[in-house]
């Protein structure tokens, strides 16, 4: 048996002016770091045998992590779109919301809508591609909406759109 994995669906090419920003800064920064993790690297391969040199082994896996980020980055980056304009409607839901909802058992949250490469959960961004972004788009405020969640089927209302 292989390790086949089907190819995942491609990502919305869509991304905040910071969020494009915030990418560019940390290819630029892993380019520095993997000069430096180069110079270790040589340092490490001349101390003899390399099967044994724990420096020699971290550093490679270090740098096999990296090119890979760079290699993403560089193959991603030309692709996206930056949408940094309001939509002509401020009162539907489109990429770059700040959308506040109320939940059927009176929670309130605000999540904002965004990439798939800037999604955080710790500030509630969510990506345009997440159930629960496709679910809001075009939307207006005082629509009640159904998502399917892990835990099942959940109902919000929408109580404001904004975009800051």
């Amino acid at each position: 048996m292989g390790r086949y994995r089907p190819p995942s669906e491609p990502k919305s090419p869509y991304i905040t002016k910071d969020g494009y920003e915030t990418l560019r800064a940390e290819e630029k920064a892993l380019w520095a770091k993997r000069r430096e993790v180069v110079k270790i690297l040589s340092a490490a391969a001349a101390e003899g045998d390399r099967s044994e040199n724990a420096e020699y082994i971290y550093r490679k896996k270090q740098l096999r992590e990296m090119d890979r980020r760079i290699r993403y980055l560089q193959t991603r980056l030309p692709n996206l779109k930056v949408v940094d304009q309001k939509p002509s409607n401020c009162d539907q839901v489109f990429f770059g919301a700040y959308v506040t909802l109320l939940s059927m058992q009176d929670v309130e949250i605000t999540y904002r809508i965004v990439g798939p490469d800037e999604f955080s959960p710790e500030k509630n961004w969510i990506s345009m591609d997440s159930p629960m972004a496709k679910a809001l788009m075009k939307r207006e405020t005082d629509e009640v909406i159904k998502v399917r969640l892990p835990e099942g089927e959940a109902e919000f209302e929408i109580l404001e759109v904004r975009y800051d």
